[in-house]
């Protein structure tokens, strides 16, 4: 190809040696969703350990995931682990702002619709899975049911559907572990060492 004064111009391509930045996101997500739930289906007490996580691997791990993943052309990784990272680290804000005398705490209204709006975004999520791997469909499908009775736990104020939303929580947790997981390791092997469908 020529530019206008006859000299000739080479395209060059640009080749993406990064690191994969999915497993990342989806263990910082996974981790602190299935440590979250744990507390939710009655194990224990909501402390500074889950705090801890939301802030650091569920929130800013993801964040920087997000990032990368944004870096690498990939519009819906960056928007989910952005997104989901946005979401702890606001988890762990409404927990803690009025602990510390900056806010009003959020009743069981106002949760519902905070987990509701979640729920909203991940059921569209979800349809985009539906052209990626099956690992990646039930990680999405099952925090779409997920967030939906959390939702429905606040709003009724059943202690019954908040505990088996943990139970369900778990699972989620653990199959965004498990892609997460099967990505490093399948990378590592140079094979499918961990299939995800």
């Amino acid at each position: 190809m020529a530019n206008e004064s006859g000299t000739t111009i080479t395209p060059v391509k640009n080749l993406d040696v990064t690191a994969n930045p999915a497993p990342l996101g989806l263990l910082g997500f996974g981790m602190t969703t299935v440590l979250l739930n744990l507390h939710n289906a009655g194990f224990f007490a909501l402390g500074s350990m889950i705090l801890a996580m939301g802030i650091f691997y569920g929130g800013l791990a993801q964040v920087i995931a997000g990032i990368e993943e944004w870096k690498k052309n990939n519009t819906f990784g960056a928007t989910a682990f952005t997104s989901y990272g946005l979401f702890w680290l606001s988890f762990a804000g409404l927990l803690v702002l009025p602990k510390m005398g900056l806010a009003e705490a959020s009743d069981k209204t106002a949760m519902a619709a905070y987990l509701a709006m979640w729920g909203l975004f991940t059921g569209v999520m979800f349809i985009g899975t539906l052209k990626a791997n099956r690992a990646l469909q039930l990680v999405f499908g099952s925090l779409t049911i997920l967030f939906i009775l959390l939702a429905l736990g606040d709003l009724t104020g059943n202690a019954t559907i908040t505990m088996v939303a943990g139970y369900e929580g778990i699972i989620c947790g653990f199959s965004a572990i498990y892609a997460g997981l099967a990505q490093v390791l399948n990378e590592m092997y140079g094979r499918t060492v961990a299939p995800l469908g």
